[in-house]
């Protein structure tokens, strides 16, 4: 009976995913870069928006996985997951679901009514995205992207203030390209023979592959473009912000080498938290802004 149950709690921390909640990061991106994470209240108030994005995160993918619980069964990887393995039930599914959406929009109506209208478009993008979007090539990681973005605009709400273009633009561009990945694993298993997703008919790997060396040079031009901003320089008060230039495009280099070489993109929150080259680069890109920024 123990068993039973510490199996059925494992298969709900699974069918959560609180692994992706590293995602949730990008709602710190705006405190991060304006100077703000140093004040208790709003670093507190960011963790609050932190958890209410992962309550709301674990809600879209246990609805993704009740959509897709067919094709999810048909899948080398996904066929494991808790709903299609038949580890947890639908209703069970659902009821947790349900439960974390509560709990999210009860947390973004104490916080701010910006923020509530964010994770409402959030759930709302998500279904269209689930019933719909996901269906189409480019839409699809467009809306994925989307999501983000969104993320730093909920952390923005904090700050009531929107954020700079620069933070928009660069996270729209870092997702898209971290989505494209993520299509070309499944372009792989389709030229396999195991068609995974409806879009993947709009997809090929020469598109892929192309669209990610063009997302990839945009995102590394765009970043040198901010750190040579007269604006920015002046508005964190260093010269000095081209050099963290060589951390991201490290950075994207490493990605494109498990990307390309290793055939290894399928999930890319795994890749990044088990790559250790990327975990130091990343943490020193970090270490070397908040020096800049807070030193």
């Amino acid at each position: 009976m123990v068993n039973k149950y510490k199996n059925l709690f494992l298969s709900l921390v699974r069918l959560i995913r609180p692994h992706q909640y590293v995602k949730n990061l990008f709602i710190f991106a705006p405190l991060f870069f304006s100077g703000a994470l140093l004040d208790l209240n709003i670093a507190i108030q960011g963790g609050y928006v932190f958890i209410l994005f992962s309550l709301l995160a674990s809600s879209v993918y246990i609805f993704n996985d009740i959509m897709d619980v067919d094709q999810d069964r048909a899948h080398p990887s996904k066929k494991n997951r808790p709903i299609a393995s038949g580890q947890v039930s639908v209703l069970l599914s659902v009821c947790v679901m349900l439960v974390f959406l509560l709990l999210a929009f009860l947390l973004a109506f104490f916080i701010s009514a910006n923020l509530l209208y964010i994770a409402t478009l959030y759930i709302l993008i998500n279904i269209l995205y689930s019933f719909k979007l996901k269906h189409y090539p480019i839409i699809d990681v467009s809306i994925i992207a989307l999501g983000f973005v969104l993320r730093v605009f909920a952390g923005s709400t904090l700050l009531e203030s929107s954020p700079s273009i620069w933070i928009v633009l660069m996270t729209y561009l870092l997702a898209l390209f971290l989505a494209f990945a993520k299509r070309r694993d499944d372009v792989l298993l389709s030229n396999n023979g195991l068609h995974v997703r409806k879009s993947i008919d709009g997809y090929n790997l020469d598109f892929v592959n192309a669209a990610m060396i063009i997302v990839a040079s945009v995102t590394i031009v765009s970043y040198i473009l901010y750190t040579i901003s007269d604006s920015v320089q002046i508005r964190l008060d260093s010269d000095y912000l081209y050099l963290t230039v060589f951390f991201v495009i490290t950075g994207i280099l490493r990605y494109l080498q498990i990307t390309f070489v290793e055939n290894n993109s399928g999930s890319p929150t795994k890749v990044v938290l088990r790559d250790r080259f990327l975990k130091i680069n990343t943490i020193a890109w970090i270490l070397s802004f908040a020096f800049i920024i807070y030193g």
